[in-house]
């Protein structure tokens, strides 16, 4: 499929896991991928170079979505490159893993900053254009966290209903201009960062006999989610949240009934 063919789509955080994976399916169905980083330059060319090579067209652009001067900049950069932004991929984030009683205020205006008031100036940019032309869509990277409870992710997860909130509070208000706005809430997905704050392996096995489909996520089972949503496919989809988790936001609460399943709960606190 071509879904995608001269519509310039702009993920960010795009260097590597579900953002570099979502740049390459991008590409793949003709699109012109904006390749954006905050400091994993050679994850970003290296996304890039894969790009070219099967005959795609991706550029690389460096911004801190936590900064505003960045995404404005970002903005303006992608349009002159690449042309005007037809779908905007909102990838990029940061996570803070203390406990809520340990939480930092700057950490937690970090998280802050960048999840949530970042995503909302790049989005507002890039829907101002769309709104100029013939629409567009824009999907948000959220996290099953957002409706979950979990240990030490307390900041993070405060954002992550922000951005819930925001997917519907945007839909209605774009609509009117043909701009579908979606989210996609992944569970736990075998990516880098996942895999670097849960490097015990008893723990991982631990989580993935939890998950009802025994296993973590893909990066590519994302990305499938996510470029259907920005695809003409989804033209009647708009200001929902799409779970992408292995059934996992699904687990019944209160003890299991039948198959005794481990609730690792005080190993995840210390990953």
């Amino acid at each position: 499929m071509n879904r995608f063919t001269d519509k310039t789509v702009l993920i960010t955080g795009s260097s590597r896991g579900i953002g570099a994976a979502t740049a390459t399916a991008f590409a793949a169905e003709g699109a012109r991928v904006a390749i954006n980083y905050r400091s994993d330059e050679s994850g970003a060319i290296e996304t890039q170079v894969a790009i070219v090579a099967a005959g795609g067209t991706a550029n690389v652009f460096r911004a801190d979505i936590g900064n505003a001067d960045d995404v404005a900049a970002l903005a303006e950069q992608v349009e002159a490159g690449l042309g005007p932004i037809d779908v905007l991929v909102n990838n990029a984030a940061v996570i803070d893993r203390a406990h809520f009683l340990d939480v930092d205020l700057a950490a937690l205006d970090t998280c802050w900053t960048t999840n949530v008031r970042g995503v909302f100036q790049l989005s507002q940019l890039a829907a101002r254009s769309m709104a100029a032309r013939d629409g567009g869509a824009i999907v948000h990277v959220s996290s099953i966290l957002a409706r979950l409870a979990c240990p030490t992710r307390t900041a993070y997860i405060s954002t992550k209903g922000a951005i819930e909130s925001l997917t519907r509070s945007m839909s209605f208000d774009l609509a009117e201009h043909g701009i579908r706005v979606n989210a996609v809430a992944p569970g736990l997905i075998a990516t880098e960062a996942l895999l670097t704050g849960m490097p015990d392996p008893e723990l991982q096995n631990d989580i993935q006999r939890y998950i009802p489909e025994r296993r973590f996520g893909r990066p590519e089972e994302i990305t499938a989610a996510i470029l259907f949503v920005a695809s003409p496919e989804a033209s009647y989809v708009n200001g929902v949240i799409i779970g992408v988790d292995g059934g996992l936001s699904g687990i019944e609460a209160g003890p299991p009934r039948r198959r005794p399943l481990p609730t690792p709960v005080q190993k995840l606190r210390e990953a």
